[in-house]
């Protein structure tokens, strides 16, 4: 089997007329969908309890956009099960068939990109160019991983043995639970899924109870692209019931987690604990968060620097892992960058999803009442310098917000806060902007402002980041070109879209034969 070389999907240009008539017609179509109820799906069979959950419209919270009947320990189980029985017989499946399916969703995930999105801008509250980045996305995953797959299942380069004849080859775990987050709602859903599926391995798919219709969406699609029923089994449902059973099962061999660090240690510890029955210790596949930094040096474009900081701290409302939430800025121009800043967030409108405004709602209540406690801690810590406050329109609007003058060890500073809110710190000289910088318990990821060339490659030696960029923002990262994860308690020093991530799906066995008539 060939492919074409990896290219990363392009992004819709919203700026063209035709495009966006596209994206509203989609809208348009999706609402006439709003407020079904939607069975689990397992072994390719409906299943319905006597509990449902909905997801909201966080652009208008009253508004269901979904509803779904609620998992429970009985169908954890049945889920585990069919999912262990089927990884028999798609273990032996061949690795080009499995990718062909993954290539397949792929297209059709790119036939179906707006209506993709209109969900996303509903259930996520993602604008346009955000909604249409994650379904991007979520194509170059598929994309790269079948590629990817195909290198793993081709012969692997190995030290000849006089004697033998011997060959090492990459087989699949098993039974996986994915447990993707809200944020990404469609992007790392598919990738987490993708990745285990096309090597070799059947999922459990537990989606955010924020966003389940993408989960929906994307289990819809592998199955129009020939997934065999049990393959990939959807099971919405809370974190303790659903969530904690499936991870403590003991036939499930693998979890793969997008989410926050205090979620991401309990999955640790659960999935640590060797369970009755169990024959093997489980692998945890752990992207947490991050408290990210840039850096903006005395010796750099302060403009260039101030759009940057921006663009990273206030993209769908600050609601990424990879957002700064921190800037860390020299002294020496410190009062001009803060300045500048302001002006540039002040610009920024705040309205519905739908209405496709540059800043959209929070996801939820839920996310709004911590990001407005820590907004309050934070005008305690430091000098409010724009926003602090909500909108009085129907849904979770935030203004942007910038606090200044906060020290380094404040608690806006170090914990994260997973919205639009971001702390400026004043620094002496570069070197202390590189302490300041390293001083989390995070290393996801961080960008540095400066022209000096001695100066990006001490950065380069001395940041603790897993995903460090140089005169440019500090969000975006690109499948293939920008592989993703980060250190310490960001996670299990994962790298998504990169050459090594199928290997954590994956385990070497080698088979050594003496050739007969050598000694």
């Amino acid at each position: 089997m060939k492919l074409k070389s990896f290219k990363n999907e392009p992004l819709t240009d919203f700026t063209k007329h035709s495009n966006l008539k596209k994206q509203k017609d989609a809208l348009k179509k999706v609402r006439k969908q709003l407020g079904k109820t939607y069975e689990l799906m397992i072994g390719g069979k409906k299943y319905r309890t006597e509990n449902i959950f909905n997801s909201y419209n966080p652009s208008n919270k009253t508004e269901i956009v979904s509803s779904f009947y609620k998992g429970n320990a009985e169908l954890v189980n049945l889920a585990v099960e069919t999912a262990f029985k089927k990884f028999d017989e798609w273990k032996n499946v061949p690795a080009e068939e499995r990718v062909k399916i993954i290539i397949k969703a792929a297209k059709l995930t790119r036939e179906r990109k707006f209506e993709i999105n209109a969900w996303m801008i509903l259930e996520a509250g993602k604008n346009y160019v955000e909604a249409d980045a994650d379904t991007a996305e979520a194509i170059d995953f598929m994309e790269f991983y079948g590629r990817e797959m195909l290198r793993y299942s081709g012969k692997q380069p190995i030290t000849p043995v006089p004697g033998e004849k011997n060959e090492l080859s990459y087989i699949p775990l098993g039974v996986g639970v994915v447990v993707p987050p809200w944020n990404f709602p469609f992007a790392i859903l598919v990738g987490m899924s993708s990745a285990a599926i096309v090597s070799g391995n059947t999922v459990v798919l537990k989606p955010s109870s924020d966003t389940p219709m993408m989960g929906k969406v994307f289990y819809d699609i592998m199955k129009d692209a020939g997934l065999p029923d049990g393959v990939l089994n959807f099971l919405p449902g809370s974190g303790g019931e659903v969530g904690d059973n499936l991870v403590g099962h003991p036939k499930v061999r693998f979890i793969s987690f997008t989410g926050s660090m205090e979620v991401g240690i309990h999955i640790n510890e659960l999935a640590a604990k060797v369970q009755p029955g169990q024959i093997w210790l489980k692998r945890v596949v752990a992207e947490m968060g991050g408290k990210d930094s840039i850096v903006v040096d005395s010796e750099t474009n302060v403009d260039e620097a101030v759009q940057g900081v921006v663009a990273s701290a206030f993209g769908y409302q600050g609601q990424k892992c990879s957002a700064c939430s921190r800037a860390i800025v020299d002294k020496s121009i410190y009062n001009e960058f803060v300045s500048k800043l302001k002006a540039e967030v002040e610009k920024i409108q705040v309205g519905p999803a739908e209405e496709n405004y540059r800043m959209g709602p929070v996801v939820s209540a839920n996310a709004e009442r911590g990001i407005v406690e820590y907004i309050n801690i934070g005008k305690g810590e430091g000098r409010l310098i724009t926003g602090g406050d909500k909108l009085p329109l129907d849904g979770y609007y935030l203004r942007p917000t910038v606090i200044a003058d906060i020290d380094p060890m404040a608690k806006i500073s170090q914990e994260e806060i997973f919205g639009p809110v971001l702390a400026v710190i004043k620094s002496s000289n570069f070197d202390e902007s590189i302490k300041i910088a390293n001083n989390t318990r995070y290393g996801l990821t961080g960008a540095v402002y400066t022209n000096n060339r001695k100066k990006l490659e001490k950065a380069k030696k001395e940041l603790f980041i897993g995903n460090l960029y140089f005169n440019r923002k500090c969000t975006g990262a690109l499948v293939g070109g920008h592989p993703f994860g980060g250190f310490n308690m960001s996670g299990t020093d994962s790298k998504a879209g990169g050459r090594d991530y199928l290997l954590l799906f994956l385990q070497a066995k080698l088979m050594s034969e003496k050739i007969k008539g050598k000694k």
